[in-house]
């Protein structure tokens, strides 16, 4: 199955219907560390609740559609990156993640986002990813800046989650970008 090697502690690796618990557990225990910004995390109340996603994941990344990847740090399931629906017609695609509480500060986001990159623009032959971001998330937003993503714009509250609107900003960059940075 696809896995990319970003160094010698970090892996992503898709995720398979024998990782279900695995995962449950990656999210209920930073449940309300993920709640502040994602509004499917109230959706996920067991392991079996993620039978039928992981599914879709898996189909998506058959379709050749994009992925829904673990991220390991030394082994251990940390997080998730995401490769959203690819738009092959104008070579486009949005990029998602999410890491523990307890596993923030040490670039573990940042480098497998830079690896994801090198396979996009590089296996894909894709011209532009993007990722949006909650404005008030510094955090997530603090990732497409280290790597060099243009800040295009900030959608004033375009999500509503729990009990109020959050402002999303869109940052992007392309596979020109990419080349002038990193080869």
């Amino acid at each position: 199955m696809f896995t990319l090697q970003v160094n010698n502690d970090i892996t992503i690796e898709l995720i398979q219907q024998h990782q279900k618990e695995e995962l449950y557990q990656l999210i209920d225990q930073n449940r309300e560390h993920l709640r502040k910004w994602l509004l499917w995390v109230d959706k996920r109340q067991s392991a079996e609740d993620m039978g039928p996603i992981i599914k879709l994941w898996l189909y998506r990344y058959a379709e050749n559609n994009g992925f829904d990847a673990g991220i390991r740090y030394q082994g251990r399931l940390v997080g998730m990156i995401a490769l959203h629906e690819i738009d092959w017609k104008n070579r486009s695609t949005s990029i998602g993640y999410f890491l523990s509480e307890k596993e923030q500060g040490k670039g573990i986001i940042t480098h497998a986002v830079g690896t994801l990159l090198t396979y996009v623009f590089g296996e894909l032959a894709l011209n532009r990813v993007e990722i949006q971001t909650a404005a008030s998330n510094k955090r997530s937003c603090s990732i497409p800046e280290k790597i060099g993503f243009s800040l295009e714009g900030r959608k004033r509250e375009a999500q509503w989650l729990y009990d109020h609107y959050e402002d999303i900003l869109t940052y992007s960059m392309l596979t020109t970008d990419w080349q002038e940075k990193y080869e």
